[in-house]
């Protein structure tokens, strides 16, 4: 072998590992979740990212074969950094608007839970626009939330808005007294109010809504992550890794961790079965 031809397997060899290198590269995704929706997302002291979101995105990508990097933000900016591509899959549950579904692809649905009002518990409301009318209600809401979009739509000028960037925030008003309502989604609701001695003057009212979700049958329903529009083979690989974690129970052992409802039928069919 003379030394050209040495030169030149020295040059192949540099030239797929550098290949091999930018393919490890190009499979590390950047996912984006808000932080602060304990018990699906909460941010540790020592800025650790936990919760069923979380921990259910790491098992996720392990499966992929992929590393992936977490990032946070409000929920109000996590639609638009998708769409302006600061990341490639949103890990905060979704409901499945017409609007969002014109913009992004939705993953198979995760997460049963629907939205519902916490109220004092000695309130007696009729949650309609007239029925609300005249009482003094200030509701608070998430920015950025489609349940947001739909108290506004569905109760007009009759009742006050305030808005908040988290569910923290809104917590903490309604137990100050700042307002005296909220729509939230039910599980989160009951856990972080509901179910904690500061919130024994409180309850859930007025029905519970799968907001987006009319047209779906019953067993379709749910709350989902997301990808952009044109990235069916990434939707794809995402929908493979989520299936096989809920059809294993992997998604049970998880969300047991963090939480003692169950949140869909697969769920469920996991705990029966004693897995």
């Amino acid at each position: 072998m003379d030394l050209r031809t040495i030169t030149l397997t020295g040059a192949l060899s540099l030239g797929a590992l550098l290949g091999a290198a930018v393919s490890v590269q190009a499979e590390k995704l950047r996912l984006g979740n808000e932080g602060v929706f304990p018990p699906f997302s909460m941010v540790a002291s020592d800025g650790a990212v936990t919760g069923v979101e979380p921990d259910l995105a790491r098992e996720m990508c392990k499966r992929m074969n992929v590393d992936c990097e977490i990032v946070v933000m409000d929920f109000k900016a996590l639609i638009p950094s998708i769409l302006q591509g600061k990341f490639d899959i949103l890990i905060s549950q979704l409901l499945p608007t017409k609007e969002r579904k014109d913009k992004l692809l939705l993953s198979r649905p995760l997460f049963k839970n629907p939205s519902t009002f916490v109220v004092p518990v000695n309130s007696q409301y009729t949650f309609t626009k007239e029925g609300l009318r005249g009482k003094g209600i200030k509701i608070g809401l998430q920015r950025g939330a489609a349940t947001s979009k739909w108290v506004q739509e569905t109760f007009g000028d009759s009742i006050e808005y305030s808005f908040y960037d988290n569910p923290d925030q809104e917590k903490l008003d309604l137990l100050a007294g700042r307002i005296n309502m909220l729509f939230q989604l039910k599980i989160n609701a009951t856990i972080e109010i509901i179910n904690k001695p500061e919130g024994k003057g409180w309850k859930l009212d007025g029905g519970e809504y799968e907001l987006g979700q009319d047209d779906l049958p019953e067993s379709e329903r749910g709350l989902s992550w997301a990808v952009r529009k044109g990235e069916d083979a990434l939707m794809k690989r995402v929908n493979t890794a989520l299936d096989s974690i809920l059809a294993d129970c992997t998604y049970t052992n998880i969300r047991k961790k963090y939480l003692n409802v169950t949140t869909g039928p697969q769920d469920a069919a996991c705990v029966v079965a004693g897995k």
